[in-house]
């Protein structure tokens, strides 16, 4: 019962007004009702309006504190409207100031701070350019209206200083309440919405009635039971319904538009205008003048803050542009910038050394434990080197797995130092091992222009990364290959042949280093899975029958369970699993189809089926090669990737493919080629 207090009180004002209301436009209730319904109705809706904001403050969720000083606000000067009902109305001359103009402006301070709350409150978090715009938007629009109400108002003002200071007190508040609307209304973006454009409108009529009573009382015109008394219960009600549902907080950030722009602008032309027109016969009352600077300070710093803004936003603008964001370290764009300069003041004596590396194992770590533990490795490695290089330049990433240094090696080794950064892009771990490949070049002994410079350290980053020593996967792939080597001696040439041929066909289709790297390795171990398969079934001269068929086809699987052993063959495994699907699915062991297979294993399928065509082997006679083309050219699309076979075919027409073996033997069927190659 007692939640439905705050609402049954207010609605109770709003009735009452209504009544009130109608008794000044239609004399509802006749003349003998006057003192009813201008002093004791007139009174009960403005105690009303405030004891309802008050109990409506003690259960709201959020701006309490604010609601509770407005609601005290309101209820002083409803005290000060009764106070002056109960002893001074009637009376021809009374007294002034008294103690109800005491209770009249506490309002103003209980309002100051209770609408300072409710605007921290609203549009907390909002950026300080804001603040200004609304500051500036305020306080021009106060200094226009200060130099229209004010003169008159000083100018009918008389008597004791108390009684002056009173008097202007009444202006003064009411323009720091329209500046603080007008600043609320600026932090929206000019876009008031609901609550606060009716506490805008509520505090215009405030205002206007406050206005029109010292004029009429200056010049002892006021006359009670006019439409002017309505205006205060109406400005009293209207603040109550904007505080009555709670609104939903400004947004943290606002949308920059022309409204944007429109706020600070309006009062900056209004501070000017009020300023233009101070001179010559027409004279500004001080407080406008004073509120007109004001403006245009405030616009001064807001430039001076937006500039301030402007030039940090460049430089970060200009920070993000040669920065990589993943490593921190320097970019591309950063690296070409300071290499000109570096080569400008590089000479014999003091000499710069730039430094490219290259990650090997890298693709491969990213295949095995994800992209972000990519990304994390490339950061502590970036890290790294840029602590080791720290004594001698700046380290940077040039993208991918490619990082580069700028330093400048004074008397030292420049092999050795180039040596000892790449050494700092090392890491191993149970299944992993990275190391870098690195090429360096000598400025400006070696080169004098960024482009040469660049061009240079690339081929012998490259040629570095070629000769590399062998590493764990090259060990293991030595071992594996020897072991099938003991077993069947001929399959190694085969292996070898497949392998050269998959690399001229994986570079004519563009595949990258670690790619061409993991096929060629792919290629040479294929067939490692044979090594479980009998020899009576590998060797058989006829054809095989549906169980050997079986077995034969499970090399794959066995295959991949063998290189799969070694983390560092993983990627290796994949491609070796693959390696007999077929492009229209009908392959084996996963009956993938087209682009589902890897590229790598679509290459070592067609290479290996043309080097097992042209050669010859105990279950059949070689072929030639251009019997092998066009038996691939036949299956391109069903059994081949018709783009694979047409990389091969231009490998071979270049000579890169082996030599003619044998020119066949006529009559034998495309079919029986291709079944011959399907065993290899």
């Amino acid at each position: 019962m007692l939640s439905h207090l705050p609402g049954l009180c207010f609605g109770m004002a709003v009735a009452a007004f209504a009544a009130y209301l109608a008794h000044i436009a239609f004399a509802l209730g006749g003349p003998g009702t006057d003192g009813f319904f201008n002093k004791d109705l007139y009174n009960a809706v403005m105690l009303a309006s405030a004891l309802a904001l008050i109990m409506r403050a003690q259960s709201a969720r959020g701006d309490r504190a604010a609601m509770r000083l407005i609601g005290l606000g309101l209820w002083t000067w409803a005290l000060g409207d009764l106070y002056y009902t109960l002893f001074f109305a009637g009376l021809a001359n009374p007294p002034f100031p008294s103690f109800d103009d005491a209770l009249y402006l506490a309002y103003f301070p209980l309002l100051f701070v209770g609408l300072g709350l409710l605007i921290r409150a609203r549009f907390r978090g909002v950026d300080a350019s804001h603040w200004l715009d609304g500051l500036i938007a305020g306080l021009g629009l106060s200094a226009v209206a200060a130099g229209l109400v004010l003169d008159p108002i000083m100018a009918a003002t008389g008597g004791s200083l108390a009684a002056v200071a009173t008097n202007l007190a009444y202006p003064v508040g009411d323009l720091l309440l329209f500046l603080i609307v007008i600043t609320a209304i600026g932090l929206s973006g000019w876009r008031p919405g609901f609550m606060w454009g009716l506490i805008a409108f509520s505090l215009i009529v405030n205002v206007t009635a406050d206005t029109i009573y010292l004029f009429q009382v200056a010049n002892n015109t006021f006359q009670e039971g006019t439409w002017l008394e309505p205006l205060w219960p109406l400005s009293s009600l209207l603040l109550v319904g904007a505080l009555w549902a709670p609104a939903a907080p400004a947004p943290r950030a606002l949308m920059q538009s022309w409204r944007n722009m429109a706020v600070p602008c309006i009062g900056a032309f209004a501070a000017v205008g009020v300023l233009f027109v101070d001179h010559g016969q027409v004279r500004v009352n001080d407080p406008a003048r004073y509120l007109a600077v004001a403006t245009l300070l405030v616009v001064v710093f807001r430039v001076v803050m937006s500039f301030r803004r402007s030039m940090r936003s460049q430089q970060e603008s200009r920070l993000q542009a040669v920065t990589d964001g993943l490593t921190g370290l320097g970019n591309r764009r950063m690296l070409v910038e300071d290499l000109d300069e570096a080569i400008e003041i590089a000479s014999e004596a003091d000499p710069r050394l730039l430094v490219m590396y290259d990650l090997n194992g890298f693709k491969a770590y990213n295949d095995n434990f994800g992209h972000p533990a990519g990304d994390s490795l490339l950061t502590r490695l970036g890290q790294n080197l840029t602590a080791t290089v720290a004594p001698y330049g700046k380290a940077y990433r040039m993208g991918g797995d490619e990082f580069c240094a700028l330093l400048a090696p004074g008397a030292g080794s420049a092999g050795k130092l180039a040596a000892a950064t790449a050494a700092a892009l090392r890491e191993a771990g149970p299944g992993f091992e990275i190391d870098a490949a690195h090429g360096a070049v000598l400025m400006p002994s070696e080169a004098n222009i960024p482009s040469s410079a660049l061009q240079l350290v690339d081929r012998r980053l490259y040629g570095n990364k070629e000769s590399r020593p062998v590493g764990v996967k090259r060990q293991l792939r030595g071992v594996l290959l020897q072991v099938l080597g003991e077993r069947e001696p001929t399959m190694l040439d085969h292996l070898d042949s497949v392998a050269a041929l998959a690399l001229a066909v994986g570079r004519r289709m563009n595949l990258d280093p670690e790619d061409l790297d993991v096929l060629v390795r792919a290629a040479e171990m294929h067939d490692i899975g044979k090594m479980a398969i009998p020899e009576t079934i590998l060797n058989k001269p006829g054809p095989l029958d549906e169980e050997e068929w079986a077995f034969m086809r499970s090399h794959t699987i066995l295959g991949e369970r063998i290189l799969s052993a070694a983390p560092a063959l993983v990627p290796v495994a994949r491609l070796v699993r693959s390696s007999h699907e077929r492009w229209d699915g009908a392959g084996y062991p996963d009956c993938l189809a087209g682009r589902e297979i890897p590229v790598g294993s679509r290459i070592v399928c067609a290479c290996d089926a043309y080097d097992a065509i042209v050669s010859a082997r105990p279950y059949s006679v070689a072929r030639s090669t251009q019997e092998a083309l066009a038996e691939l050219a036949r299956c391109a699309g069903s059994q081949f990737d018709p783009e694979v076979v047409r990389a091969l075919t231009a490998v071979i027409a270049a000579g890169a493919g082996r030599a003619d073996i044998s020119e066949g033997v006529p009559g034998e069927a495309p079919s029986d080629i291709l079944s011959s190659a399907i065993r290899a």
